[in-house]
């Protein structure tokens, strides 16, 4: 089980990154982040934002219904993974009644709060695009029988 140490960095740290991801590498050994990791995070910390209601674009939504199994965390969600820094971008579904705006900041400062928090990346930008407005299903009587 890890503990948590000081939050000063290592003195002698060397950050990588590869294809698959960042790797820091320390006197006391590597730690390899995959995007993957950074782009689940991001995925999540959306999702906890009351008013996102899904994420990704339509065309993958109506694809992720008709393939059956849970949605993927990742769906919405682009990264780009440098030595010291990320960029993410994604793409989320308002829930009708939420002012867009103030739900896209809120996003947007989760998810910079989740991946520094976890990762000790810096974000550097959150791009937010909403794709679609998702309304309240009508569950009141219908006008005509």
């Amino acid at each position: 089980m890890a503990t948590k140490t000081e939050d000063k960095a290592p003195t002698n740290t060397d950050r990588t990154v590869t294809e698959t991801g960042l790797t820091l590498v320390t006197e006391r050994g590597i730690t390899a982040i995959a995007n993957e990791v950074v782009a689940k995070l991001a995925g999540h910390a959306c999702r906890e934002v009351e008013g996102v209601a899904s994420m990704g674009k339509s065309f993958r939504r109506l694809l992720g219904r008709v393939t059956p199994g849970e949605q993927s965390m990742t769906q919405g969600v682009n990264v780009e993974v440098g030595k010291k820094e990320a960029a993410v971008d994604v793409v989320i579904v308002v829930q009708h009644g939420y002012p867009i705006p103030t739900l896209a900041q809120t996003v947007r400062e989760n998810v910079i709060a989740q991946i520094e928090a976890s990762t000790g990346l810096i974000v550097k930008e959150v791009n937010i695009e909403v794709d679609d407005l998702q309304f309240e299903e009508d569950t009141s009587a219908a006008r005509v029988e």
